[in-house]
């Protein structure tokens, strides 16, 4: 079977709606999120941003992948703070989105996984941990399929690995979104201060479309065979189903009794929370997140 996945939704797009705005209007974090200043990278003929933060600690960094329509300030502006602490913070920003531009090929999770590889490869990253938010973590999952000897740990915040495992009618809404809908969210707002092109919002919106529109799904074997310690973390009211977040859990080995030691792989499930507002919630995550990156033993 070919290899490839179900993101677990295009991030806001297929919620966006005039609710949006008043799930994230209280983050102004935006772009001010950078502890020293962007850098850029050629990268399979893009001009690739990315952003690092914090100290190296003689362990692999932290790598950053936001979701769709999203960049570092709407996907990981009120983590940043605490993710930086003990530890280096890389955040990338793919084709199309924040301070990288589009070039005229198409955004799928398999281009992108590829440029974020590319781009580590430059800067000397052999190996890293992966905190991947919607799309992002479908290119983590990605990269954990396809070279795991990249990824030390990897936390997967919403994420399906087959069409299966959206809520029934998500797939169809992402068609439905149009400029307009977006018009005074975080999202749009962001990419107009910070993109290149700051006119090309709805050539961006009809990349995620395309995006949404070309994953094709994991078989559940290749699931079972990640042996690199994963973190999954979702909404109790996301738009990937508990079932099917379960169901990935106990693929990675989870789910079980527990009393004779437990798997490697973990699972968090946010309560009283939704897709859109899952990372902005930096008291609950960061503890979760780095207990889980900081454990020693694999």
């Amino acid at each position: 079977m070919k290899k490839s996945l179900t993101v677990a939704a295009v991030t806001a797009i297929a919620a966006a709606s005039v609710a949006l705005t008043g799930c994230m209007s209280n983050n102004d974090s935006g772009t001010d999120t950078a502890a020293e200043p962007g850098r850029y990278a050629s990268v399979n003929g893009l001009n690739m941003y990315y952003e690092v933060h914090g100290e190296a600690n003689g362990q692999p960094p932290l790598v950053l992948l936001h979701g769709g329509l999203s960049a570092t300030g709407t996907s990981f502006g009120e983590l940043l703070p605490g993710l930086t602490e003990g530890r280096q913070v890389i955040s990338i920003e793919q084709q199309a989105h924040g301070h990288t531009a589009d070039i005229d090929r198409p955004v799928t999770i398999t281009t992108m996984a590829d440029d974020t590889l590319d781009l580590l490869d430059q800067i000397g990253v052999e190996q890293a941990d992966f905190f991947g938010y919607s799309i992002g973590a479908g290119i983590a999952l990605e990269i954990e399929v396809s070279h795991p000897e990249k990824v030390r740990k990897a936390v997967l915040a919403t994420v399906s690995y087959n069409t299966s495992g959206l809520q029934p009618g998500n797939s169809e809404g992402v068609g439905t979104i149009t400029s307009e809908m977006m018009d005074g969210t975080p999202f749009k707002d962001e990419f107009i201060a910070v993109a290149p092109h700051p006119d090309q919002f709805d050539k961006t919106l009809q990349r995620m479309k395309e995006t949404a529109a070309s994953t094709i799904n994991y078989a559940p074997e290749q699931i079972k065979g990640i042996q690199t310690p994963t973190l999954i973390i979702a909404a109790d009211n996301d738009i990937v189903t508990p079932e099917h977040t379960t169901e990935m859990y106990r693929l990675l080995g989870g789910g079980i009794e527990g009393t004779q030691g437990l798997p490697k792989s973990q699972l968090a499930v946010i309560p009283g929370t939704s897709h859109l507002t899952l990372v902005h919630q930096p008291e609950v995550l960061l503890p979760i997140i780095g207990s889980f990156l900081d454990a020693g033993g694999e």
